[in-house]
């Protein structure tokens, strides 16, 4: 993989409920991209080779947390890039701490 992105999105929303629901249409999108990705508690990773396919996923979280009815999104993103050799991938990161 030569790009990943971890986004954080932070919809505005009246209850923890709400919030959680339009954070779960955000991840049903990321699924449906059909990257490799990674939810966790703070933020969900995605990785791929394409960095503008990457950056183009990034705008369309806020969009569709927009579309599922927040009235405003904020977004913190971390970006790694590697155009010419490979990132850590999200297994090389995280299997250890998942191995029974």
């Amino acid at each position: 993989m030569k790009a990943s992105v971890a986004i954080q999105v932070l919809p505005k929303a009246d209850s923890d409920e709400e919030v959680c629901r339009i954070v779960d249409e955000v991840i049903a999108y990321i699924k449906s991209t059909g990257l490799n990705y990674f939810v966790g508690p703070c933020e969900t990773a995605i990785e791929g080779d394409d960095y503008n396919q990457l950056m183009e996923i990034v705008k369309n979280c806020q969009l569709v947390a927009i579309k599922a009815g927040a009235p405003s999104v904020s977004a913190y993103v971390k970006i790694g890039y590697r155009p010419n050799g490979e990132v850590l991938s999200i297994e090389k990161k995280t299997k250890k701490f998942h191995e029974n």
